[in-house]
């Protein structure tokens, strides 16, 4: 009976210090992003049974457990990729602000100021300060096309450097998640299919910036790994082998850049923009997709029509010899 009374109490005093020190951990990795909290899980010895009834036999340790909320956790990550998406389109779509709304550089300003020189030349035909003065802003309208285009271009080569960045980002981060799951199975196994709680928060901090970058689903497989896919399920990461993005020109216009996808037999596929949505590769896409392209298409087709029908007209004139008139822009 000393004995068995000795054994309880050590029990206790071994699940005590259980708890101190999961405390212990949980105090020292307050402030590590991406820590969650831990505790014990205790149960009973298995009891003994006698004349008298089953006598107990103190306590142990049953395993140690993850504060963790999959639910809460898959919501955070759902905003969290919105966010990132939309925070990267507000920070692009600035420089179109800044550069449409700038009245000094704006072409409205450009277009008034040439059609009140086509205005003054008009009013007074045999002028030749008129004349000259209209070419003159002819020419400031022309610059002007020719440097919002040349800014918008610059733009695009940004969007681009910056998809490459994000890719390179994206393949890094999915690497870290497969060399994650590898040490994971590999600990789980070893301890009996406890849960390896360090390694399973950093696998999920991994996945939380991954996520940041474009919107993943997860799914948890028997052996403890995690598989992440991207678009309408292409694969990411499976189990312990990461698949590769990649950044480069379309087959139709080499001046576009494309997103592609490692496939698992080798090569590669381009994924459709519409099926990359979420995070900062997400929000790079959608600016230049809905944003860029309409406004540099905008701005050509303004110039385009300009030309034609300003043409049109100027071909109906005379010089100050009588000849008919010709092309006044270029085309």
């Amino acid at each position: 009976m000393g004995s068995s009374i000795f054994n309880i109490g050590v029990s206790g005093l071994a699940a005590a210090q259980a708890g101190l020190l999961t405390t212990g951990h949980n105090i020292s990795n307050a402030s590590n992003p991406g820590f969650s909290r831990q505790q014990i899980v205790q149960t009973t010895n298995t009891p003994q049974f006698t004349g008298s009834g089953f006598l107990g036999q103190g306590t142990n340790v049953q395993t140690v457990r993850r504060i963790y909320d999959q639910y809460l956790s898959s919501q955070v990550l759902s905003s969290q990729t919105r966010l990132s998406e939309l925070n990267t389109y507000a920070n692009e779509i600035r420089q179109l602000d800044n550069l449409l709304a700038d009245s000094g550089a704006s072409l409205s300003t450009a277009l008034s100021n040439f059609f009140s020189g086509v205005h003054e030349a008009a009013a007074n035909p045999n002028s030749i300060p008129s004349r000259q003065s209209m070419l003159s802003m002819a020419q400031a309208l022309v610059s002007r096309f020719h440097g919002m285009d040349a800014r918008l271009n610059e733009i695009r080569d940004g969007v681009d450097s910056q998809l490459t960045s994000t890719v390179g980002t994206i393949n890094a981060l999915s690497s870290q998640i497969a060399q994650v799951n590898e040490r994971i199975i590999i600990a789980q196994a070893a301890g009996t299919n406890q849960p390896a709680n360090d390694l399973l928060d950093q696998r999920d901090q991994l996945i939380a910036d991954l996520n940041k970058e474009i919107r993943v689903t997860t799914q948890t497989e028997s052996n403890g790994s995690v598989s992440i896919f991207v678009g309408n399920g292409q694969l990411l990461v499976s189990g312990i082998r990461s698949f590769n993005l990649s950044a480069t020109p379309t087959a139709e216009d080499s001046q576009r850049m494309t997103i592609g996808i490692s496939l698992i037999g080798g090569g590669s596929s381009a994924m459709p923009e519409s099926l990359i949505t979420g995070g900062t590769l997400g929000g790079l896409l959608s600016f230049r997709s809905e944003s860029l392209d309409a406004a540099q298409s905008s701005l050509g087709r303004i110039a385009v029509g300009l030309a034609s029908t300003f043409n049109a007209q100027h071909r109906l004139g005379q010089d100050l010899t009588g000849a008919l008139g010709g092309d006044f822009f270029a085309t």
